[in-house]
This record gives C-alpha cells, sequence and structure tokens, in this order.
C-alpha cells in the first residue's frame, strides 16, 4: 500500500510494530548477555558479512561456502543456543523477561559488593582461604558444571560459611553469577605462567588461569597471610590493603562507578602487580 494511502492509525501501529521488535530483541540480547552465546553471535555476524563481502569482490567458492553456513545456520543455532533458548523460554514464563531495569540492576551490583566486601574483609582477618570468580560478559557454565550447584541468593554469611576450613565445600572456586552463588568447589584451570612467584599457592595459579581464558573477576584471599589479591585480563594484583580492594571492586562491579586514583598508582603504591 503508498504511503499517502495509509491513514494515522495505520502509521501508528507501524511505530508501535517495529518499536516492539527493536523492545524485543533488546530484551533477548540482555537475556543471553553474559553467556557464551555472545561469542557465538559475534562469530554469526562475521559469517554474513564475509558472505555480503564475498558476493561483492565475487569470491564464488567463498560465498558458497557462507552460503551453506548461513542455510543449515538455523538448526546449528537451535543446538549450540540449547540452554540460552531454554533459560530465555523460563524467563518469558515467569514473566520476568520484562521486568527489569537499569535502576534495579545497578541497585544489586551494589548489594554484590557490599556482601562480598563483608565477607572479604572477615575472611581476611581471620586468615580464612578464599577463591570467588564473579561471572561477567565470557560465560562460567563449563566451570559451574565441575562444582557443587547451590543457586542460592549472594549473601556476606553464605559466602563466609563456604570457606570455613574442613567444611565440604571449603576447597576449589565459588562461582557467582549476577547476585547468586551459583555453585562451590569448582575447579579452575590452573596457570602456567612462569611468572606467578613460587611463594603463591594453588588459589592464585586457579585465579590466574581463569583470567586467562576469561573476562571473570576473581578474587583470592590467602589462607598463610590474609592477603587480598585480584586477578583480571591474565593479571594479577597481590597484596592490596582493603581500600585499594574495596576501591577496584566498586569500580569494575557497580555500573557508572568513578574511582579517584592517587597520584602514586593505586597499584604502584601498595599492590604488586604480576603479569600472568
Amino acid at each position: 500500500m503508498p504511503f499517502e494511502d495509509l491513514s494515522i492509525m495505520d502509521y501508528l501501529s507501524r511505530i508501535v510494530d517495529i518499536l516492539l521488535v527493536w523492545y524485543v530483541i533488546y530484551k533477548l540480547i540482555m537475556v543471553i548477555r553474559g553467556t557464551k552465546a555472545v561469542q557465538l553471535l559475534k562469530g554469526i555476524f562475521v559469517i554474513i558479512i564475509v558472505r555480503f563481502l564475498s558476493e561483492f569482490f565475487n569470491l564464488h567458492t567463498l560465498g558458497w561456502m557462507m552460503e551453506q553456513a548461513i542455510t543449515w545456520g538455523f538448526l546449528a543455532i537451535i543446538i549450540i543456543f540449547q540452554p540460552e533458548l531454554r533459560r530465555a523460554l523460563e524467563q518469558l514464563g515467569r514473566g520476568r523477561i520484562f521486568a527489569r531495569g537499569g535502576i534495579q540492576e545497578e541497585e544489586e551490583q551494589k548489594r554484590k559488593v557490599a556482601a562480598i566486601r563483608e565477607a572479604v574483609s572477615y575472611m581476611a582477618k581471620r586468615r580464612i582461604g578464599a577463591l570467588i570468580s564473579i561471572e561477567r560478559e565470557t560465560g562460567l557454565g563449563d566451570y559451574i558444571e565441575t562444582g557443587i550447584p547451590l543457586n542460592s541468593t549472594l549473601t556476606s554469611q553464605l559466602l563466609i560459611n563456604i570457606f570455613i576450613p574442613n567444611t565440604p565445600l571449603h576447597d576449589g572456586a565459588v562461582v557467582i553469577q549476577k547476585n547468586h552463588i551459583t555453585a562451590a568447589a569448582c575447579y579452575l584451570p590452573l596457570s602456567e605462567s612462569p611468572f606467578i612467584s613460587k611463594d603463591l599457592g594453588t588459589r592464585h595459579r586457579a585465579a590466574v588461569g581463569i583470567s586467562e581464558v576469561t573476562d571473570a573477576f576473581t578474587i583470592v584471599v590467602s589462607e598463610e597471610t590474609g592477603n587480598i589479591s585480584v586477578t583480571q585480563h591474565g593479571e594479577l594484583y597481590h597484596d592490596l590493603s582493603s581500600d585499594e580492594f574495596e576501591q577496584l571492586l566498586e569500580k569494575e562491579l557497580v555500573t557508572g562507578t568513578k574511582v579517584k586514583y592517587t597520584s602514586s598508582s593505586l597499584w604502584k603504591r601498595k599492590g604488586k602487580k604480576e603479569r600472568g
């Protein structure tokens, strides 16, 4: 139907239709955010871009290969994205997929930071060894499967209780997803980097190891000294003070938080930065 023949109601219905489609797409992206599906989606976009480029430059063989990948891609998506699709359908059934807002998310992040800060401070003072890995963009599902599922709301009391010595779950890592302790006693990959000090034990090597293969933010409390360390992006920040740890935690986990560093760098002044 030509545009000039459309009524005002037709215009409005089409605008609403477009806005609803964009909103649904946005919410679906929010559902898969923090899982490995994000990386897989990037791969799909690369295939589509290569397909258009091969057609533009008349690369027939490459174009045929990309065409086959796209043709069979729908079936592959169902298989590869099975956990994410199930999760989206479950949230839709509970009415949660359209329920979250930015303010809510920031408040949850602040509560998470407060619970982790309180637990780590308690354990550091009493030299209770701990290994806590916080999921970010890259999913930690493979490592969660190696531990004991908890799926519990994150509280400082529960986090402390897990790492009390000689309890069934104190060995291994706790994995936190959003505001939940998803699993405990998880096995993380050990780094084989020769740059890690020989004075540091298995917990530190595991923390560096997970930071080398994911973007997780991982916290270590030393059982021997009570020192607090943090790993991210393959680097180990060792022997942080309580203030340094709190600032870094808020900077990395709370949306929109601005941290003011002193003229002498936060890490140079106290933390010892070691490459992983």
